[in-house]
């Protein structure tokens, strides 16, 4: 699946036409429960975009295991691939794949603006699931083909809430829910109706060596459509 993965979202991302609303997905007992997805939909009011995810066990019930250190420290992720130019919310404009992603991963804190877990400190969150705006583009040194793709900062654009990581990754500070089966995460962005998405859920990890590829998506635990083709489509919500 290396290339694949990144290989077909990317050719995705230029198919024409609309495929679907929702993505469903069927249940498969060999995957982890936790990270099976069975349905996944996106809605707007437009002003807010909601994105929804259904898995077949409990949704945010298993996180990396601790190892320490951020070198080689590994993340678990709810994703959502989106047709969205990175620029929409303030990457450089047609810089990769943008991506709505639910994450923990508890050897390092990549969210210094927001305090999680109320402890009184804003820089020991990142076991707590929360949310970020990721840039995603190929790598072949990486296990499924695709990394949180690498940048300057102060070279390459990045949002006003990025935490300033030489990675394409903003924490807007949106709180994720997950209850029960389902993970849902709002964010303000408009003019989203018709726009593509997919919904993965995968586990990335740090360089061994804290160096680029930094990043990585080392492995994918399921893709709702089962092929990246980017087969949903926000539709409004009732109330606006």
């Amino acid at each position: 699946m290396k290339q694949m993965f990144a290989g077909i979202l990317i050719a995705a991302l230029s198919l024409p036409g609309a495929f679907g609303h929702e993505i469903v997905s069927e249940v498969d007992a060999s995957k982890p429960a936790a990270f099976d997805i069975v349905s996944a939909g996106a809605t707007t009011d437009g002003r807010l975009l909601t994105f929804m995810m259904e898995v077949a066990g409990q949704a945010g019930s298993v996180k990396p295991v601790a190892i320490g250190q951020l070198a080689g420290a590994k993340v678990e992720s709810y994703v959502w691939p989106t047709s969205l130019d990175p620029a929409v919310v303030g990457f450089d404009a047609g810089s990769g794949i943008l991506s709505l992603a639910i994450t923990a991963h508890p050897d390092f804190d990549d969210t210094p603006l927001y305090d999680e877990d109320r402890d009184g400190d804003p820089a020991n969150d990142g076991a707590e699931w929360h949310s970020h705006w990721v840039v995603l583009v190929e790598d072949t040194a990486c296990g499924a083909g695709l990394k949180v793709r690498d940048v300057s900062p102060g070279v390459d654009l990045l949002p006003a809430t990025a935490p300033y990581l030489p990675i394409a990754l903003d924490s807007p500070g949106m709180s994720p829910l997950l209850d029960g089966s389902s993970a849902r995460i709002t964010v303000p962005v408009s003019g989203t109706e018709n726009i593509a998405f997919d919904a993965v859920t995968a586990e990335l990890q740090i360089n061994e060596h804290a160096e680029a590829p930094l990043l990585c998506v080392t492995g994918v635990h399921d893709i709702a459509s089962g092929d990246l083709s980017l087969p949903g489509r926000v539709t409004p919500s009732m109330a606006k």
